[in-house]
C-alpha cells in the first residue's frame, strides 16, 4: 500500500511540474511584438501577381510560383503571417520588412500528389496593411497517375 502511495505521490509531483502550459519561447515574444509594431504602423500595399493558373500538370508534379508585391506605402510592410487552403500548398513570407518602394514576394509551393483534377488553393497573407493583404490563388489541372 506504501508503494502505491510514493507512486501515485511522485506521479503528481512529476504531472505538476511539466504541465507548465505557458510559452516561454523569446521567438513567440519577438513575433507578438513585430506584429503588434506592425498593426501600429500600416501601410499599402499593391499586389502585381494574385493569381497563378499553372496549367496541367501531372499529378505528383511539384509546383512554384512567386507572388510578388509592392510596398507602396510610407512604412516598412511588415508580413506577419502566411497561411494556406490546403496542406498540400506551403507558402513562405518574406522575413525581413519590405521597405516603401521595394518589391518582394511570397513563395508557394503546391504538391500535386494524391491531388487529381482541377485544382484551387488559396494562401492568406498577414500584413501591416490597409486595406488588408488580398487573398492569392493558385489554379490548374492535375491529371491522374496512369495505373501500371
Amino acid at each position: 500500500m506504501n508503494r502505491l502511495y510514493l507512486f501515485m505521490v511522485s506521479l503528481s509531483i512529476v504531472g505538476m511540474c511539466s504541465c507548465d502550459v505557458r510559452r516561454h519561447d523569446k521567438v513567440m515574444d519577438d513575433t507578438r511584438q513585430q506584429t503588434e509594431l506592425a498593426l501600429q504602423d500600416s501601410t499599402a500595399v499593391q499586389v502585381i501577381d494574385s493569381v497563378f493558373n499553372f496549367g496541367t500538370i501531372a499529378e505528383g508534379e511539384k509546383v512554384a510560383f512567386n507572388f510578388r508585391f509592392k510596398n507602396t506605402g510610407a512604412k516598412p510592410l511588415v508580413v506577419t503571417n502566411a497561411s494556406a487552403s490546403c496542406g498540400c500548398t506551403v507558402p513562405e513570407k518574406p522575413e525581413k520588412p519590405v521597405l516603401p518602394g521595394e518589391t518582394s514576394y511570397i513563395k508557394v509551393v503546391f504538391d500535386s500528389k494524391g491531388k487529381p483534377g482541377h485544382q484551387e488553393k488559396a494562401v492568406f497573407v498577414n500584413a501591416n496593411v490597409k486595406p488588408g493583404f488580398p487573398t492569392l490563388k493558385l489554379m490548374g489541372e492535375v491529371t491522374q497517375k496512369s495505373k501500371e
